[in-house]
């Protein structure tokens, strides 16, 4: 298997690499991001795992937030965005800089998916405010877990969790990263088509940039997704 092959080049010629994995509700992406981390760390390389929002004590405080309450499209869109700044300028820049692996459980493209196409806010003002706070620093690749809406309520079913709750089961801190608990969502309770309009919106981002996305069917057996992650990561690390 994929997932069990050892990488091909040394930890002394690290360069920093950036990982992002999106999705929607219950598509396993932090499930695969854990995968992912341990399997890095494990071959003895610097590695950084992010979540948004979080991994800042800015984000977790509007983690908290943002659980539960309703706000408008503008002022959600405004408590993500902040906690993206803090993200990148105290961990994600710091850990680039030092030549770690960094790997980010949602990053920029979950607003452009969530407060863009499911809220329907300007795609263009969404953008340039990304490039702002991001900086131009922008995951080289990036996974999508493609899973349809209605395979994400069957799934919430069986586990009576929220649809978009909390960093789910195995997440713990990592160096660099506060812990996370879990919680719920306020993207639960949306309606079917708001789903189906985030799906729909990842898929034209994927479409949009096929050198940085990996399209991969969030349906299939976690081990599988993993064996079919490693292959792709070790190929982008050996050609970087």
């Amino acid at each position: 298997m994929l997932f069990n092959e050892p990488l091909a080049f040394s930890p002394r010629g690290q360069k920093p690499f950036f990982i992002s994995f999106e999705g929607g509700e219950a598509s396993g992406k932090t499930t695969q991001a854990n995968i992912l981390y341990s399997r890095l760390h494990g071959s003895g390389l610097r590695v950084t795992l992010v979540k948004e929002p979080g991994s800042t004590p800015l984000g977790q405080e509007l983690r908290a937030i943002l659980k539960g309450r309703s706000f408008t499209a503008a002022s959600e869109l405004l408590l993500f965005l902040a906690a993206r700044a803090e993200l990148v300028e105290k961990v994600l820049q710091p850990a680039l800089v030092q030549s770690a692996i960094v790997i980010a459980d949602r990053y920029a493209d979950s607003t452009l998916a969530y407060q863009g196409y499911g809220r329907g806010l300007d795609l263009g003002l969404i953008q340039d405010l990304n490039s702002f706070v991001t900086r131009g620093i922008m995951p080289r690749l990036t996974f999508l877990l493609d899973l349809p809406p209605e395979e994400a309520q069957r799934r919430l079913a069986q586990s009576q969790a929220p649809l978009l709750g909390g960093p789910g089961e195995g997440w713990e801190a990592r160096p660099g990263v506060g812990r996370l608990e879990a919680e719920g969502s306020r993207f639960e309770a949306e309606a079917m088509a708001f789903h189906q309009r985030v799906r729909d919106g990842y898929l034209k981002l994927a479409a949009a940039e096929p050198r940085r996305w990996r399209v991969l069917d969030g349906r299939v057996a976690k081990e599988v997704l993993a064996d079919l992650v490693w292959g792709h990561v070790k190929e982008m690390l050996a050609a970087s």
